[in-house]
């Protein structure tokens, strides 16, 4: 007689529920936004699993997406070194910020995260206005990794706390911004100041720009104009009014006019133009390449070898939601599993508008961290319990299942 179907979601025969001897199990989280850094997030995850399970084997993988600790995972990914500076913040204030150099064998490569200049993190609730805050502190780090030597760049675009189209970044690397009457638009102005942009002038930016590439990674399905354009889609997330998302959508548009002109292609629905409040837009700009996010970070964190060697996959990320699926860690982490057949459990901050989508792309099971309402105050404050108590209780549930296959199993031998 046959053995039973797999009782757990994933039905595959190589699953959690049919290995033999201990669990492998892999964690490949995302960071919390403002919250905890990826690597946290793993060890929080890995500390549930183990009081559940103290038999489990775990392997650690925390993944970035472009966003907060881009650059110090590819930096030890790849056994490369961190640079320190500081620049100009996103409300225009000095702010400590770095990036890096990879090791290995390709060349001189400089890693730039944008939320280490300009993140949401570094704007206080207070001040939480993306109608005004300025990018130009990621053009002061280009600037500043071009002049090290770099002969290539590697930009990561995520959790920003801007919506200037990355016009900061490309006054800080000499870029001329023109109203209707000949006058350059004020320095580091933020958004709400493009609505006066007439005409865009690149003969004097950064004479290294024409020399050295610079890569983005950054979430392809972002767009700078439109219905689904970056002021609509995130700038409620940053502070903006609905006044305000209207005025930045329009500053938006006026950009996308001027350098769709200046660049001779249709900037506003190019994809990853609106990465990090239009940062992306004002790479391409400058002269970088936009990239799915995941094209430039896997070849550098490659997780498939070692999903080749488990059993289980658990995920992680501040929100689980119906833009999961739209280039979030999770589902790329999900993807990836279901190619070999292996169950995901996701662990979340909050399980958001239509987060039923993510069975689709492959997460067999999701689950708030939050067992009761609390404050945003507290659920930051204590994530990192959170995290371990949810990753605990969705463990117990998993040995129930594989407690439950055994004894299936054994029935169908007795017979």
């Amino acid at each position: 007689m046959s053995a039973p179907s797999c009782p757990c979601c994933c039905h595959s025969k190589g699953c959690c529920c049919h290995s033999k001897g201990n669990i492998k199990i892999l964690v490949a989280p995302s960071g919390f936004k403002e919250s905890l850094e990826p690597q946290a997030a793993a060890n929080a995850i890995e500390a549930g699993i183990l009081r559940a399970d103290p038999t489990a084997k775990v392997t650690k993988a925390p993944l970035v997406d472009g966003g907060e600790g881009f650059v110090e995972a590819l930096v030890s990914a790849t056994k490369g070194t961190l640079q320190k500076l500081t620049v100009m913040g996103p409300v225009r204030q000095p702010v400590s910020s770095h990036y890096g150099f990879l090791g290995g064998c390709r060349g001189k490569t400089a890693v730039i995260e944008m939320a280490a200049a300009a993140g949401l993190r570094l704007v206080p609730q207070e001040l939480r206005d993306p109608t005004s805050t300025t990018t130009f502190g990621v053009g002061e780090t280009i600037a500043a990794a071009l002049e090290a030597g770099a002969e290539e760049i590697l930009i990561g675009c995520g959790d920003s706390g801007t919506c200037d189209a990355g016009v900061g970044m490309a006054q800080a690397l000499g870029v001329r911004f023109y109203d209707i009457h000949g006058d350059d638009l004020p320095l580091a102005a933020g958004g709400a100041s493009l609505n006066d942009l007439a005409i865009i002038d690149r003969t004097e930016r950064h004479h290294l720009l024409r020399q050295v590439p610079i890569h983005v990674a950054c979430n392809w399905h972002n767009v700078l104009c439109g219905p689904e354009g970056v002021a609509r889609v995130f700038g409620p997330q940053k502070g903006a009014t609905a006044s305000d998302v209207d005025h930045l959508a329009r500053a938006m548009d006026k950009f996308a006019s001027a350098c769709s002109f200046e660049l001779g292609v249709d900037v506003g629905q190019a994809p990853g133009s609106g990465a990090s409040g239009g940062l992306g837009a004002g790479l391409m700009l400058i002269g970088a390449q936009l990239h799915p996010r995941y094209d430039i970070i896997m070849p550098l964190l490659d997780i498939d070898p070692l999903l080749a060697d488990c059993h289980l996959v658990f995920t992680a990320e501040g929100s689980i939601d119906f833009q999961t699926p739209r280039g979030k860690i999770p589902a790329e982490v999900a993807m990836r599993a279901k190619a070999r057949g292996l169950p995901v459990v996701a662990l979340a901050g909050t399980i958001g508008e239509d987060a039923n989508v993510n069975y689709g792309v492959g997460i067999d099971a999701f689950a708030s961290i939050l067992q009761r309402p609390v404050s945003l105050e507290t659920a930051i404050a204590e994530a990192e319990r959170l995290l371990a108590e949810s990753a605990e209780s969705a463990m117990r549930m998993i040995m129930i299942g594989r407690s439950l296959q055994k004894k299936s199993e054994y029935d169908v031998n007795v017979e």
